[in-house]
């Protein structure tokens, strides 16, 4: 079997929250099946939104014109990887400034290269929240795969989980198999898909 590799972009600011714990279980079960796995701390990082400038579509090079941070390590990174999973906390009803970020300036490139920079890609979603507010959060990240002609593994809930304080997940029983499902899910799909 062709090597295969998920990275997985944790949106907190929070280096061992419950958004990173949350990703940990899903990239267990990406191990066990032999796919090498990398977290990216992206949360708490210096990266800035798009500027809407156009460059993208003049330069057509898989790259943002901004060179004032890391952005474009990151669009590289989702470029090689076969995976991208995106985890965020919900922060009033939504995704962090930092994963707005990373979907607005990696769409942009994305669609000024010809649109199928990500196509074929698997891409999941993983949200922690303290009790409402999730489902706005799940869909951005999912809005932004089905956009960038990826493909999505499901599990058997939505990819959350309730928490609060840093470790809360770890009480979180169904939350723990959720995502442990879809690092199953994900696995399978991948395996399929490069079968």
């Amino acid at each position: 079997m062709i090597g295969m590799k998920v990275i997985a972009f944790n949106g907190s600011p929070r280096v061992n929250g419950n958004t990173a714990q949350s990703l940990k279980f899903v990239l267990d079960e990406l191990e066990k099946e032999g796919i090498e796995t990398e977290l990216i701390q992206l949360g708490g990082r210096k990266v800035y939104g798009c500027l809407a400038c156009g460059k993208c579509w003049e330069t057509k090079d898989n790259r943002c014109i901004r060179q004032d941070d890391e952005m474009n390590t990151f669009i590289q990174k989702m470029i090689e990887a076969d995976g991208i999973i995106i985890g965020s906390p919900t922060y009033f009803s939504n995704v962090s400034t930092e994963v707005k970020a990373l979907i607005d300036r990696c769409g942009f490139v994305a669609k000024a290269n010809g649109g199928n920079m990500l196509r074929g890609k698997v891409g999941a979603a993983v949200v922690s929240v303290r009790r409402a507010g999730a489902t706005f959060t799940y869909s951005a990240i999912n809005f932004f795969f089905g956009i960038a002609e990826m493909v999505i593994p499901s599990s058997s809930y939505w990819n959350m989980t309730l928490s609060l304080d840093p470790g809360d997940v770890q009480k979180d029983a169904e939350g723990i198999q959720t995502f442990q499902t879809l690092g199953k899910n994900m696995a399978q799909l991948l395996k399929q898909m490069k079968g």
